[in-house]
């Protein structure tokens, strides 16, 4: 039978990711995050409203979407607890935060430059995503168990660089998920992906179909017509939610 709990943190898994931005001064910064999620080409990034990233990305609008493999775990722990804010948040410094000024060099990784945007890219990383800044919205302000004010962050994907190790076999283009073990972060305790399952049914039909803009003749032009009809009709307008 199932127990009635209220845990601290909502926390159930996710991929950690290094967000590379840039300080006033033209440093960058690095830090570690896991609240993050993809939809196409766009990523939303749930953070804390008082960070040095969020800050960053309001005044540069820009980033690096660093995503480490479940091998580097060393580097991304290295970063752990520590902040480019020089004066750190109260709250931040309750959790044992301090300030480091050189990210990178804290790590260990190595700041490689980026080819549409200005912060770097952590070359170690085996997937590498220029992003530019969307849109910044509070996030969770209705909820009385949030502990700090946070953030939510819709950044779209500009341009992805990925290993050659990871990809599949015959498609320069596709990702192997056989080949990807992102570091995955659960409850504050760091893990890998683990193996395939079983076969995937929506894994079954060709992964291009989520991608019209890649197709050509006739199957692009509908796929295109698709699109356009389907934020027409769903994407039009919104409907504000109330509690």
């Amino acid at each position: 039978m199932h127990h009635l709990i209220e845990p601290a943190i909502q926390y159930w898994g996710t991929p950690v990711v290094l967000i590379s931005t840039l300080n006033e001064d033209g440093s960058s910064n690095l830090a570690p995050m896991s609240s993050a999620w993809w939809l196409g080409w766009s990523c939303m990034l749930g953070l804390d409203a008082s960070s040095k990233t969020t800050g960053n990305l309001r005044r540069s609008g820009q980033c690096v979407l660093n995503l480490p493999s479940d091998s580097m775990v060393e580097a991304v722990n290295r970063l752990a607890l520590t902040t480019g804010s020089h004066s750190v948040p109260v709250h931040k410094k309750l959790l044992g935060y301090r300030h480091e000024n050189n990210k990178f060099a804290a790590s260990g990784l190595t700041p490689q430059a980026s080819e549409a945007v200005a912060p770097l890219r952590a070359q170690e990383c085996p997937v590498q995503l220029e992003a530019v800044v969307e849109d910044i919205r509070p996030f969770a302000r209705k909820d009385p168990r949030m502990g700090v004010p946070a953030v939510c962050v819709e950044v779209r994907i500009v341009k992805v660089h990925a290993h050659p190790d990871i990809l599949m076999d015959g498609h320069e283009h596709r990702v192997d998920p056989d080949r990807w073990h992102p570091l995955l972060m659960s409850f504050r305790e760091f893990y890998g992906r683990g193996e395939r399952l079983q076969k995937s049914r929506l894994g079954r039909g060709p992964e291009d179909a989520y991608a019209p803009w890649k197709q050509e003749g006739l199957k692009g032009l509908a796929g295109k017509a698709l699109v356009a009809w389907s934020r027409h009709k769903y994407g039009s307008h919104e409907q504000a939610v109330e509690n």
